[in-house]
């Protein structure tokens, strides 16, 4: 295709500047334009059929990560960013592609790597389970840097191609209030004698309170614990510092390990009622500490319980093994459906809140067992004894693969697989499918990370 005189004079400008022109033929994994004019540029911003001006910004031998300079030619499948950092921040990818487009190249890959990686196809693809796609992050880790250039602290997500920390006025897509504190946050940052030795915050939204856990380097002076605790009241969130590792968090106000303590206008934690999150459908309020992990989209996690229930299609008789269950988010709503449950986890404090969470909930059909599942001989163990006629999977990144033997010799009735990477999904349920004698029904993707290039899907298997 001939240039247009615009795109033209854009090159011959650019060529003294190291900015490049060219068309985008596709997307990447991570949502950025692919060009192909020389050796390939990912370019974050830029849309398959676009014609654009780019910046290479980081060397690989492949590839080359670039900046997006100018859109020349449209796709008529862009919109318009709400976020006014777009393209800076890290946080998102595809603020530049409307919603249901996002949906459907998040299908498009789960489909590619169900094909290519395990060689099949579902009999029927679900519903996209989608949600608020602004607003809706309840937990998030911050970065947080002291700029003497600019004389204050600066909090948000990582730049996109730079080790630095964006300088943003709020976030669109973190849950209320968390949106709108980025910028206070700073501010009051940078009145701290710590100000420096406060690299992170970890930010989770209750429904009942928000909590933001700081990493503190450095001891904070009275003078800190006092701002903090104003800010806190203020605000009406809940401070924690963090000084060394996870057992080292300790509530403002409370004693620390080293026996000092907040002034004390901070808030007690003894006071305080922990941090919970409901699932109405089924009755249920769990309780959870800052940084555990539970799901990222309030409203598509409430949907995905609820399907994944209707999905193993459970009564009364059914016994359902729940692998990778966290703090008990499925296995307490099967518990509702099923004669009886086991959890299984490999993080200890997790099984701990999980049994908690059972008792708050007078479920007494639930039963949680620590254990490695990355290393672990079932059957065998006395909790598998008895056997399952259902089993749910919702592993890490990595996947499954270690227990797909151990879940086949159970001779399920039928298997629900919940996953956060489609690479994984696909090798496991290839390993189900043509090494273990299941049938791929049904799969589908789901939206927990709109305007981000992660692809949350689940697969629904038989005998």
């Amino acid at each position: 295709m001939k240039p247009s005189a615009r795109e033209a004079s854009t090159a011959a400008r650019g060529r003294a500047n190291n900015i490049e022109t060219g068309t985008v033929v596709g997307l990447t994994h991570e949502g950025a334009g692919i060009v192909r004019d020389g050796k390939a540029a990912f370019v974050v911003g830029a849309l398959p059929g676009e014609v654009i001006s780019f910046r290479r910004a980081k060397r690989h031998k492949q590839y080359d990560e670039a900046l997006l300079v100018e859109v020349l030619s449209a796709s008529e499948e862009r919109q318009t960013p709400r976020c006014a950092h777009f393209g800076v921040c890290g946080g998102c990818a595809l603020q530049h592609l409307a919603p249901e487009k996002q949906l459907q190249s998040k299908h498009a890959e789960l489909r590619d790597n169900l094909e290519r990686i395990a060689h099949v196809t579902p009999a029927r693809w679900l519903e996209p389970m989608h949600g608020p796609v602004w607003n809706y992050r309840r937990r998030a880790r911050l970065g947080a840097r002291f700029v003497p250039k600019k004389g204050r602290v600066v909090v948000g997500f990582r730049e996109r191609l730079a080790p630095y920390v964006a300088d943003v006025q709020r976030c669109e897509v973190l849950a209320e209030p968390l949106d709108q504190l980025i910028q206070p946050l700073g501010a009051m940052m940078t009145q701290l004698d710590t100000r420096e030795h406060i690299p992170q915050i970890e930010v989770a939204a209750a429904d009942n309170t928000t909590a933001l856990v700081l990493r503190v380097l450095m001891t904070p002076s009275a003078k800190d614990l006092q701002i903090l605790a104003d800010f806190e009241r203020e605000r009406r969130v809940r401070f924690y510092l963090q000084p060394g590792g996870l057992d080292s968090i300790v509530r403002l106000g409370a004693p620390s390990p080293q026996g000092s303590a907040a002034p004390p206008q901070s808030a007690q934690a003894s006071d305080e009622a922990p941090l919970f999150y409901a699932l109405p459908d089924f009755d249920l309020q769990l309780e959870f500490t800052p940084t555990d992990f539970i799901q990222i989209n309030g409203a598509i996690n409430r949907q995905l319980v609820a399907r994944a229930v209707d999905y193993l299609d459970l009564t009364s008789d059914s016994r359902v093994l729940d692998l990778f269950c966290g703090l008990g988010n499925f296995t307490l709503a099967l518990a509702r459906r099923a004669g009886h449950v086991v959890g299984v986890e490999g993080e200890a404090s997790l099984i701990e809140r999980a049994r908690h969470n059972a008792r708050r909930n007078a479920i007494s059909n639930a039963e949680f067992h620590v254990a490695n599942l990355a290393d672990v001989h079932m059957p065998g163990v006395p909790w598998t004894r008895g056997g399952f006629t259902h089993v749910l999977l919702d592993p890490p990144r990595v996947g499954a693969k270690e227990v797909l033997a151990a879940v086949a010799g159970f001779r399920p009735q039928r298997v629900l697989y919940i996953s956060c990477h489609p690479g994984s999904l696909a090798r496991d349920v290839g390993i189900l499918v043509n090494d273990l004698g299941f049938a791929l029904k049904a799969a589908g993707v789901l939206d927990m990370f709109p305007h981000t290039n992660h692809v949350e899907s689940l697969a629904v298997l038989e005998p």
